[in-house]
C-alpha cells in the first residue's frame, strides 16, 4: 500500500535528504537548499509502512525537492505526475511548477516531461579547477561585530531593498557564525560578503556572496570582495562556490573575473494544466 503524508520532523527524513544530496552532480545552491526548503512543506513516502521517499512545496506551489528511494516499487515518473496533475490537492495544495537545478539528473527530467514551459532563474557558479589566488586578499575586509548589525541592515537593506526585519535575523545569524565580512571606509560600507559554511550535507564547500554600495559598482570591487572570500574559504579547507540571477549581468562579470565558471543553471518550470 501507498501513502503521501505530512513530513511531522525534518529529522525524520535526514537519510534519505543525504542520499539526495549525494546524487547531485555538483554542489547545490545553499539559498534555496537551505534557506528557502526548511520553510516548505514536506510530504514523506510510504510503501507498506516504510518510508521510501519525500518531497517539499513552497507556499507558492513550486517543487523544491523530490527524491524517491531506488528500493521503491512505485515508480517515480507515475507518482510525480499525479502530483503535478493535482491528484494529491487536498493534502499538498495546488502544485504549479518546480526550482531544479541542471546537477539534479532525475528530477530535472521529471519536471521537463510534465512541463508546459521552463525559463533559467539562476547560474550556478564553481571555481575554475586551475584558478589560482593571489597570496594576498584583495580588500582588507573585517568580520563583521554584533555591535555593528544595525549598520549591516541599513547597508543592504538600500543595496538590494531586501525587509529590515528579514535581514535582522538573517545577518544576525551570520555574525553569530563568523560568516559575513565587511569593507568600510570609515564609517561607511563600501561591501559586504558571505562566506557560508555548510553543517551537513555539502560540508566540503563554502557559498559566497556579496553586496557592493550602487555608488561604488563598476569598479572591481565586487570581484576584490569574491577573491577575499575565496582566500576565507581556502584557509578553511574549502571549496567556493556561489550564484546569481540570469539578468544580473555585473555580478555575472565579476564572479567570472573572480575566477568562475557557470556549469549548471537553477531552472523554474510550470508544469501542464489537465
Amino acid at each position: 500500500m501507498f501513502e503521501i503524508k505530512a513530513t511531522e520532523s525534518l529529522d525524520a527524513i535526514k537519510e534519505l535528504k543525504q542520499q539526495y544530496f549525494a546524487l547531485s552532480a555538483a554542489p547545490l545552491d545553499g539559498m534555496w537548499h537551505f534557506g528557502f526548503v526548511p520553510m516548505a512543506n514536506h510530504f514523506s513516502f510510504y510503501e507498506n509502512d516504510e518510508l521510501i521517499g519525500y518531497c517539499c512545496i513552497n507556499a507558492e506551489g513550486y517543487i523544491l525537492q523530490f527524491f524517491l528511494s531506488p528500493s521503491a516499487t512505485v515508480k517515480a515518473a507515475e507518482l510525480f505526475t499525479s502530483i503535478t496533475n493535482q491528484s494529491n490537492a487536498a493534502l499538498m495544495g495546488e502544485v504549479k511548477g518546480a526550482f531544479v537545478s541542471t546537477a539534479e539528473a532525475d528530477f530535472l527530467s521529471l519536471c521537463l516531461d510534465n512541463s508546459s514551459s521552463f525559463e533559467v532563474n539562476a547560474l550556478m557558479y564553481v571555481q575554475e579547477p586551475l584558478q589560482t589566488l593571489e597570496e594576498q586578499a584583495s580588500l582588507p575586509m573585517k568580520l563583521v561585530e554584533p555591535s555593528q548589525l544595525d549598520a549591516c541592515i541599513k547597508f543592504v537593506s538600500e543595496a538590494i531593498g531586501a525587509p529590515e526585519e528579514w535581514l535582522s535575523g538573517y545577518l544576525g545569524n551570520l555574525i553569530q557564525r563568523k560568516e559575513l565580512l565587511a569593507y568600510w571606509r570609515g564609517s561607511e560600507i563600501l561591501a559586504t560578503g558571505e562566506c557560508r559554511l555548510f553543517d551537513e550535507y555539502q560540508t566540503d564547500y563554502a557559498e559566497l556572496g556579496m553586496i557592493v554600495a550602487e555608488s561604488e559598482r563598476g569598479r572591481g570591487i565586487a570581484t576584490q570582495v569574491l577573491k577575499t572570500l575565496c582566500h576565507k574559504a581556502k584557509e578553511q579547507g574549502l571549496k567556493a562556490i556561489c550564484s546569481t540571477e540570469r539578468d544580473n549581468i555585473g555580478a555575472q562579470k565579476a564572479i567570472t573575473r573572480a575566477g568562475f565558471f557557470a556549469p549548471n543553471r537553477l531552472i523554474q518550470f510550470e508544469f501542464k494544466r489537465t
